[in-house]
């Protein structure tokens, strides 16, 4: 028995070293390396990995989603840009997608309009002043009230002084306040009546800037056609003799041209004072379709009367022009503002807008102690704005 058990001792052993010198222990298969994916795409390829968008974060889509397109147009390159001072100024912040009516307007049809451009939502500026800045005046228009609460309504159709088509009204159908805190200023046009066939409304505050430093804003949805010139602006409480007392025109914009004319006139019509009148254009491309946001600033000098100060214009929260308050003109806190929608007449070179409704309306009207980022952003403002232009 031991030398059988030696010999089966010695064949285990020989097959032992056999299965070692074929390489392989038992029930080991042989090591595979798992080759990982990353689905991240190289800088640039896909949207978002370099375009900027709302939030202030870089957006990253995988792979499955590399096809799909923003929705932000247009693309950077096609953004329109701000121009030298002796250009006009351009940029095209978001359309506002809610009507200007929050309920509907009153059952007249309105001019149509062309649907609204998509833009880049990360361009939108902050607008008004803070909410812990409360307004000294901010009228509530409540359609329960009648639009002289507030306003004075200018009537008469004798061409206003630069040979204007429209009548102006204090009737209801051209000037009245919806349920949700809008006014609204109609111009309607009806060629084939036997009179008024252009009619509109024109109104001037009661309420005086009434401060001598003090920021006025306020939401405007535009009307923009061939012949129509609606305007928001700001002239001295009567009596006063123009220009010498002065002009503001904060948003104003003539035969649907999609530019806004801020403007600053004072002086005398003469060969002397052809400069006495301040201008920048700034052009908005999609006017006609949304609302815009304007404001103006005033700060005013104490020891001088009529002269010494600042003033800047503000478009949906940018200043966009700057100027010195001239001699020789009234206290800005004696200016009242005016809202008018003009028709024909020499700034529109003669054209007539044809029939139809073209509402101006304006809501979140507000007079304010502080401007957007205080008084010391306001001379930042100042230092860093165009001043505008003789014209």
């Amino acid at each position: 028995m031991s030398f059988l058990n030696t010999l089966e001792g010695a064949l285990n052993k020989g097959k032992a070293k056999l299965k070692e010198f074929q390489g392989g222990k038992p029930n080991q298969q042989p090591q595979q390396h798992q080759q990982q994916y990353y689905n991240q795409p190289p800088q640039g390829q896909y949207p978002g990995a370099q375009n900027q968008y709302p939030g202030g974060q870089q957006q990253y889509y995988p792979p499955q989603q590399q096809q799909q397109q923003s929705q932000y147009y247009p693309p950077p390159q096609q953004q329109p840009q701000f121009c030298p001072p002796q250009q006009q100024q351009s940029w095209n912040p978001p359309p506002q997608s809610q009507s200007p009516y929050q309920s509907g307007p009153p059952p007249i049809p309105s001019w149509s309009k062309p649907q609204s451009p998509a833009v880049n939502l990360a361009t939108r500026p902050p607008t008004h002043p803070p909410s812990q800045n409360q307004p000294y005046w901010q009228p509530h228009f409540d359609a329960s009230l009648p639009v002289s609460t507030y306003f004075i309504q200018e009537t008469g159709a004798h061409g206003w002084g630069n040979n204007e088509s429209q009548n102006y009204t204090n009737v209801p159908a051209n000037c009245f306040f919806t349920p949700h805190q809008q006014l609204v200023l109609r111009g309607i046009v009806n060629t084939s009546a036997p009179n008024d066939k252009y009619t509109s409304a024109r109104l001037v505050s009661e309420q005086r800037f009434a401060r001598q430093r003090g920021y006025l804003s306020a939401t405007l949805k535009a009307p923009c056609a061939p012949g129509i010139w609606p305007a928001f602006w700001a002239l001295p409480a009567e009596p006063f003799t123009w220009p010498n007392d002065g002009e503001v025109d904060i948003f104003e914009s003539w035969n649907g041209d999609c530019v806004n004319h801020s403007c600053l006139h004072w002086g005398h019509f003469n060969g002397e004072d052809w400069n006495k009148h301040r201008v920048v254009e700034t052009h908005i491309g999609d006017m006609p379709h949304r609302e815009v946001k304007i404001g103006f600033a005033w700060q005013q000098d104490e020891d001088r009367n009529g002269a010494g100060g600042k003033l800047v214009w503000y478009l949906d929260g940018r200043p966009v022009m700057k100027a010195n308050i001239p001699e020789g003109t009234r206290r800005i806190s004696d200016y009242r503002i005016v809202i008018n929608v003009a028709m024909g007449g020499n700034v529109c070179q003669g054209k007539l807008p044809a029939d139809g409704t073209y509402d101006f309306v304006v809501r979140e009207l507000a007079m304010w102690d502080t401007p957007n980022g205080g008084w010391e952003q306001f001379n930042r403002d100042f230092d860093q704005t165009v001043e505008g232009k003789a014209g």
